[in-house]
């Protein structure tokens, strides 16, 4: 032996697919599907609710180029908390993922699966509520098992990364082909004094850009797995341009 301990280094096994599935995964979740709603009941019209739609859009895309510079020139794993950590230090980067692992992201992770748990019980239960307890229940087993997948393989987590991506997508795709469609055929009352009615307070126009970002959330996933990215010098600013 050398005297020299080697150096523990994680296996690059996520290539542009898996990345822009990474991304384009977690952005399209829950929130995209169910914030639409609260949007437009928040700041009153049509037109105000496709503006904060289209501003939240470009927030979100000016903070990803930042992070995609960012995990360029610090290529290591665990997005602002390392960033924090190389630049302000450990006690502030402490406080981070502190609340970070104890509030921020496990109340980000139960409105999540508790969402996906409606979905998945409200076919079963057409003419009244789901119990409250068993979205509760499913919620947690999907929890469980996302976690056991992420745990046992990065490849197979990938995989199902991919597939989920891809159903979403085609969810999306319908929708949007639907509304196309409808637009099509006349129907464009909804457009007329689009702006009519508009919520002006400051109150209702931070709910809506609050739910507004809220689903372009998981924009920064990837610089969590810097480390597993296989060329994150060249790709990474594809990754995201391509999500």
């Amino acid at each position: 032996m050398d005297g020299q301990a080697e150096k523990l280094n994680l296996k690059r096994e996520v290539g542009l697919v898996g990345a822009v599935s990474l991304i384009g995964g977690t952005m399209i979740g829950s929130g995209i599907f169910m914030s639409p709603q609260t949007v437009l009941s928040s700041i009153g019209s049509p037109g105000a609710s496709l503006l904060v739609w289209a501003c939240c859009g470009v927030l979100v895309i000016l903070a990803s180029f930042c992070y995609a510079e960012l995990g360029t020139v610090i290529q290591e794993s665990g997005g602002e908390y390392i960033y924090i950590l190389r630049t302000a230090g450990p006690v502030v980067a402490f406080m981070l993922i502190f609340s970070s692992v104890l509030f921020v992201r496990p109340a980000g992770v139960a409105g999540i699966s508790l969402s996906f748990s409606q979905y998945v019980v409200a076919p079963f239960y057409p003419d009244c509520a789901a119990p409250p307890l068993l979205v509760k229940c499913v919620a947690a087993v999907s929890i469980v098992v996302l976690a056991t997948v992420n745990c046992l393989n990065v490849r197979f987590s990938m995989s199902i990364q991919v597939f989920f991506m891809v159903v979403k997508v085609l969810a999306l795709a319908v929708i949007i082909i639907g509304g196309l469609v409808m637009l099509v055929r006349g129907h464009t009352e909804n457009f007329e004094d689009s702006f009519e009615n508009t919520n002006l307070a400051i109150n209702p126009i931070g709910i809506a850009f609050y739910q507004g970002l809220w689903s372009y959330d998981g924009w920064n996933n990837l610089n969590y797995v810097t480390e597993e990215l296989k060329r994150p010098e060249v790709s990474r600013a594809q990754q995201i341009s391509q999500s």
